[in-house]
C-alpha cells in the first residue's frame, strides 16, 4: 500500500506518468501516431496558409489543432481563423524549456498512423526532368 501512497504523492509533485515524453515535446503535446497533418515553424511564418491544411482542417472537423505557442501569435492567426471557419477547436501549447521545430499538428485523440504527416510545398515552376531539354556539348548530336 506505501507503494501506492508514493505514487500518488510523487504524481501530485510530477503530474501524471506519460508515455513517450520526448515524441510529445517534439509534436505539441501529442503522439506523432495520431497526427493528420504538420507544419513547421519555417512553413507557418511563409505568406499566405497552405491549401493542404485547409483541406485537413475541412475533412478532420473532429481532430484537434495544436499550435506552438512559442510562435508570436501574429504569425499563428491565419491558422486560427481556418480552425474556427470550420469548427476545428485549438490549442496553444507552450513549452517554456523547449522550443519544438513544429509549428502546428493536426491530431485525434487516437492514433491513425498516417504515414506522411509533413507538408511539403510543390514548386509549379519546376518542370519534370524527362521534359527538359539537354543542354552541355552532347547537345548539339541529340535530335530535336
Amino acid at each position: 500500500m506505501s507503494n501506492n501512497i508514493d505514487d500518488y504523492i510523487l504524481q501530485g509533485i510530477h503530474g501524471e506518468k506519460q508515455t513517450k515524453p520526448d515524441e510529445r515535446r517534439i509534436f505539441l503535446g501529442t503522439l506523432r501516431e495520431r497526427i493528420v497533418i504538420a507544419l513547421k515553424q519555417s512553413q507557418i511564418r511563409e505568406d499566405g496558409i497552405y491549401p493542404q491544411v485547409e483541406e485537413a482542417l475541412n475533412k478532420n472537423q473532429k481532430a484537434h489543432l495544436y499550435l506552438n505557442g512559442n510562435m508570436s501569435y501574429s504569425e499563428l492567426s491565419k491558422y486560427t481563423k481556418l480552425a474556427s471557419k470550420y469548427n476545428v477547436e485549438f490549442t496553444m501549447v507552450t513549452n517554456n524549456n523547449y522550443n519544438s521545430e513544429i509549428g502546428l499538428a493536426l491530431a485525434y485523440d487516437y492514433a491513425i498512423d498516417k504515414e506522411e504527416i509533413y507538408v511539403t510545398k510543390e514548386d509549379p515552376k519546376k518542370e519534370p526532368a524527362k521534359n527538359k531539354k539537354k543542354k552541355g556539348f552532347f547537345s548539339l548530336f541529340s535530335k530535336r
